[in-house]
């Protein structure tokens, strides 16, 4: 019997029409630093869009998560306001203009955080499994896990090759960020892996080093009960502490401080507890099957935590061609830091497998702490899975240029916190996700289209 070829879906979230500023996420930096800018939606759009055809264009395969009805009219109605639309955002603006904002939110554009993703090649079943995650940390995320779970199950709808699992409980002690607090490494694509859930607290063994200035989001408990779920086998799932120190600086997810991709692990020397013992102890794991691990650690005195994290220099994607070689995606201000930028010149010289830097130009996103890995959700696949993935959100140039059009012709340039009240913008968006379910063939999805 042969072994499945695999491929990696890369799963971008496509920013909604009320992308704005509100800094609503404590512990990410950017957000918190830019609120109350202005920010334009339909910028946005774009950048993100084209971010996706330069992959498409590269030879990576590229999907499209759709965004989320917002403002959430349905969280309105659960918090008491009532009445007509235009009289629930009239009021809701009056008296908690900050909850406006929040159930405005277009957070789900960062889509590493929608759901833990695990590839067939590791679980018992041999199916791909899909927790959405319930981001309890913070409420305008928490708002997410329902759309997220109705999006995944429409574009991997096939039960013979997908499970869909129900989020955790809604509760502190389970907070799970999805897919940016994990991580995976194995020898080739289609070899089983090595699944790294990398978690900042744990309720059940107090006693770790805790952050003291941010929030640790995603517990341990979160991670050991989504590898259960999903039937990865013990021997080859890790569970690793993110650094406090890392977290205090602003790493509110792992991807901000580390990456794994095949046998490659590129992270700060400050990302995790004890990260000499973890280095040692996935060398000699990965060497069990062969494989060599390119551990490839930047030190604190090149690259500083807070470089590192105003750059979003690990919030970069590693993508290997069907030749075999490598390159890395990163956000366009990794080359304002000259220090950033020689560090990766250095890694694409010869001393480690990636052997070529793309950049990217996502400001809109960056500003609200979301860099190219932050947009996607990374979807291991055989090509026989892949078959069997909802079509209409597979991109295409073509696909491409109707959704050019169509942020162009439905998205506003200019949006602030103030805009939100306004009943038009929830007309817009309404007819725009409406719209966009059409292109994409995916039916009524969102709970305006059922009344």
């Amino acid at each position: 019997m042969t072994t499945p070829y695999r491929v990696e879906l890369n799963l971008d979230g496509l920013v909604g029409p009320t992308h704005h500023y509100a800094g609503l996420s404590h512990g990410n930096l950017a957000s918190t630093h830019n609120a109350e800018r202005v920010a334009n939606p339909q910028a946005a759009a774009l950048q993100g869009l084209s971010k996706m055809r330069m992959l498409h264009d590269l030879g990576f395969a590229q999907g499209i998560l759709p965004p989320h009805e917002r403002p959430s009219l349905t969280t309105l109605h659960a918090l008491g306001f009532s009445g007509s639309n235009e009289n629930m955002l009239r009021k809701c603006a009056k008296t908690s203009p900050d909850l406006l904002s929040a159930v405005s939110s277009a957070a789900a554009m960062w889509a590493a955080n929608a759901a833990t993703v695990s590839s067939s090649a590791d679980t018992a079943d041999r199916r791909v499994h899909f927790t959405p995650a319930n981001l309890h940390s913070t409420f305008h995320r928490s708002l997410e896990a329902a759309t997220t779970a109705r999006l995944l199950q429409c574009i991997f709808p096939n039960p013979e090759y997908f499970v869909h699992h129900s989020s955790l409980p809604a509760h502190s002690d389970f907070g799970d960020e999805g897919a940016a607090n994990c991580g995976r490494l194995c020898g080739r694509p289609e070899d089983g892996g090595i699944t790294l859930f990398v978690f900042g607290r744990s309720v059940y063994n107090p006693c770790l080093v805790q952050p003291q200035r941010y929030p640790a989001r995603q517990t341990r408990e979160a991670a050991e009960a989504n590898a259960r779920a999903h039937g990865l086998n013990p021997m080859n799932t890790w569970f690793i502490q993110q650094n406090p120190l890392a977290i205090d600086h602003g790493a509110f997810h792992n991807d901000v401080v580390a990456v794994a991709h095949e046998n490659i692990f590129l992270c700060h020397e400050q990302a995790f507890v004890g990260q000499k013992q973890v280095q040692a102890a996935l060398t000699s794991q990965l060497a069990l099957q062969d494989t060599r691990l390119h551990w490839l650690e930047i030190p604190a005195k090149t690259v500083s935590l807070d470089a590192a994290i105003r750059s979003y220099l690990f919030n970069s994607q590693l993508l290997t061609r069907t030749d075999g070689s490598m390159l890395i995606l990163v956000p366009e201000e990794c080359t304002i830091d000259k220090t950033v930028w020689n560090t990766l010149q250095e890694l694409a010289s010869g001393i480690s497998p990636i052997g070529e830097i793309a950049t990217v130009h996502l400001d809109q996103s960056m500003r609200n702490g979301g860099g190219p890995a932050c947009l996607r959700l990374r979807i291991p696949l055989t090509t026989e899975e892949i078959a069997h993935v909802h079509p209409g959100i597979l991109f295409t140039p073509e696909l491409h240029h109707r959704l050019q059009q169509w942020v162009r012709n439905h998205y506003r340039d200019r949006l602030n916190k103030d805009d939100l009240a306004d009943p038009q913008l929830l007309a817009e968006g309404q007819q725009a996700l409406d719209e966009l379910t059409r292109i994409l063939q995916l039916g009524c999805i969102y709970e305006f289209q059922k009344i």
